[in-house]
């Protein structure tokens, strides 16, 4: 029988700690150091578990300092688990970074299932879950951030990102200005503040809560946009040879509740004809 890995990625919970995993628990006990993005939260949830064990930071400003640690340690027979701030190591965490390294060098490690805020979200957003592409964080710069929401508009999908309440507000109003709406936000997965809203205009996002951190899940399924721009064709049409302006008419469509995408292309497919 061959002998477990001497490396575990542990999920830890995203709020409530209830959900956290007896394999988990287990897992951590018998760890001799613990990797922690943030060991201030480490070490009060091994607290909650009267669990006694060496913590020692890794995070993105010292992933490459950390990795090499670890390495050596790993080459001693050290028992090593690797955690994030909150949910699965390695998504929008840098622990990405070490199992890239693990594979690399071709050292076995094991990944253990547990939370994740992203999932709960996608089953309250409501949508059709059959597929979805997960960003994650989006940049931080504005124009960066522009630029990949250009890229994001292609792809025919769920897209769930990640945001913090600083820059929450500011993705919204991009989100709102080039996605179909409206965009499902969850905050504060599983605590006792939880909720999920759905986004439609710049009044929903100035009564929001900037507190906790925030899931965005956004449906841009192309085919469910063109089989709403046949319904509304017409209309547009009409609206036109009344003598309105493009811009006049995607308000009077975004107001009859048409998604902002799929009534500016009908909109400039007529004009343009």
């Amino acid at each position: 029988m061959n002998n477990p890995p001497l490396l575990s990625f542990v999920p830890t919970p995203v709020g409530n700690l209830g959900d956290i995993t007896l394999r988990a628990v287990q897992t951590l006990r018998s760890a001799d150091i613990v990797f922690a993005e943030d060991t201030r939260t480490a070490l009060k949830l091994l607290s909650h578990l009267e669990i006694k064990v060496r913590v020692e930071s890794f995070h993105k400003d010292n992933e490459k300092k950390t990795i090499s640690r670890v390495m050596e340690l790993l080459n001693e027979g050290r028992k090593i688990a690797v955690i994030s701030e909150a949910g699965s190591p390695c998504i929008s965490d840098p622990g990405m970074y070490l199992s890239a390294a693990l594979r690399e060098a071709d050292i076995p490690f094991e990944a253990l299932p547990g939370a994740t805020a992203f999932v709960p979200a996608l089953t309250l957003s409501g949508f059709d879950t059959s597929d979805f592409y997960f960003r994650g964080f989006l940049p931080h710069k504005l124009s960066e951030k522009k630029s990949e929401i250009e890229k994001l508009r292609k792809i025919n999908s769920l897209i769930v990102l990640y945001e913090s309440p600083h820059r929450v507000a500011e993705t919204l109003r991009l989100l709102i200005e080039n996605f179909p709406l409206p965009v499902s936000l969850s905050r504060e997965i599983t605590k006792l503040h939880e909720e999920t809203l759905k986004i439609r205009s710049e009044e929903d996002i100035n009564a929001l809560t900037l507190k906790g951190e925030f899931v965005l899940v956004v449906n841009n399924r192309q085919e469910e946009q063109e089989e709403e721009k046949e319904d509304f064709r017409e209309l547009a049409e009409n609206l036109i040879q009344e003598g309105l302006s493009a811009k006049d008419c995607l308000t009077v469509l975004k107001a009859l509740g048409v998604k902002r995408n799929a009534a500016y292309s009908a909109i400039n497919e007529i004009i343009n004809r």
